[in-house]
């Protein structure tokens, strides 16, 4: 089987399960935080981002008045028939949303200044960087309008993390050491999620919220749908490939059992939320010389709304995003120009093979006994 089929069935085998499996502690956590006190403009547009199985969508959508219109995409197609079964059952309701299977990577294909509310829960991690995700938002965002995104902040999977660190020092894995450090600094921090907000020209709000998760065991951690479907292609990539890959998570493991034996094995996760506002534009009627700094830029208002046609709730085509609203984030450079081009070939069958350490019963192998 190749990769990509590889791939293709492990996404169709996350769309089975997620509801049941890994929504409940962790989708739906972040979900209910970006629900918290969110109210849906009269006759709103609403754009939902990567929007999964439905969650929140749905919640969105018994939140919105008569008129309002929602258009959720997901670049899984196997995620978006989960949640349009969801909403079918929902009557009436499902008559103000429009599916569409699209990813956000390079940009979302939307005009410009179209939304009253976009929306996006734990989509931005798949994206080039926080920073580049919410000038997106924003550029398709109306002025006066919101954007609302969660994402893991830095110090999530710190215990895992830790122990991680500690048996790649041990072992003397310099170059799994540097990937690491790489892999954690993209969860952003508390301020660095300020200045991304700032960056994309919104003004709002950080908020978050911590809370854990628990496993009775390693081999319950990594077998964990959270964990296999979510960072553990991740820590495999930054452990190397091949025997060395196995090697370094057969110490992760009897780490874990080392430190925590028969007591639950404890994972700190910090869910936060970015709430932004985009500055409505000044009327150009009201300016004078004097208070003009910048170019005011001009509305299309052929394309205000995203529906071409009212009943088909068809959007309009992809416009062009206009030149510097995209920009390239400095620490995607740095990874690029740590892994080598063969790590970077590698990379997907690394993430795909087994961790032998897990195998019920299987003892220690020789080579690694002192």
């Amino acid at each position: 089987m190749t990769i990509q089929a590889r791939r293709t069935r492990k996404v169709e085998k996350l769309a089975r399960i997620y509801d049941d499996e890994i929504a409940p502690c962790w989708g739906a956590r972040f979900a209910r935080l970006l629900l918290r006190n969110l109210s849906v403009p009269e006759r709103g547009q609403v754009l939902d981002v990567s929007c999964g199985t439905g969650d929140p969508t749905i919640e969105i959508l018994r939140r919105m008045s008569d008129g309002s219109r929602l258009i959720a995409i997901d670049e899984s197609s196997a995620m978006l028939d989960a949640a349009r079964r969801k909403v079918a059952a929902l009557g009436p309701l499902a008559k103000k949303v429009y599916f569409r299977t699209e990813s956000a990577v390079p940009r979302l294909s939307f005009a410009d200044d179209v939304y009253d509310l976009v929306v996006c829960n734990l989509g931005v991690g798949d994206m080039p960087s926080v920073e580049i995700a919410l000038r997106d938002f924003a550029r398709v965002a109306k002025p006066g309008g919101e954007v609302r995104c969660t994402l893991p902040l830095a110090g999530t999977f710190e215990e895992f993390h830790d122990l991680y660190r500690e048996v790649l020092v041990k072992h003397d894995k310099h170059d799994a050491l540097d990937r690491l450090d790489l892999h954690i600094a993209r969860y952003p921090t508390y301020d660095h999620a300020e200045s991304c907000l700032a960056a994309a020209g919104l003004t709002g709000r950080i908020e978050f919220e911590e809370f854990s998760l628990l496993f009775r065991s390693a081999r319950e951690f990594f077998f964990a749908p959270v964990i296999e479907y979510g960072p553990l292609a991740d820590w495999k990539v930054v452990a190397g490939g091949g025997q060395e890959m196995q090697d370094v998570f057969w110490y992760i493991k009897e780490a874990i059992e080392a430190y925590f034996g028969d007591r639950p094995f404890h994972l700190t996760v910090k869910a936060g939320l970015v709430v932004g506002k985009k500055p409505q534009r000044l009327d150009p009627d009201s300016l004078t010389a004097d208070s003009i700094t910048t170019p005011v830029p001009l509305v299309d208002t052929d394309q205000d709304s995203p529906f071409d046609h009212i009943e088909t709730g068809l959007p309009w085509p992809p416009r062009d995003i206009a030149d510097g609203s995209v920009v390239e984030d400095s620490g995607d450079a740095a990874i690029e120009e740590l892994a080598s081009d063969e790590y970077e070939l590698d990379e997907d069958a690394r993430a795909e093979q087994e961790l032998d350490a897990l195998i019920d019963g299987r003892k220690r192998p020789r080579h690694l006994i002192d």
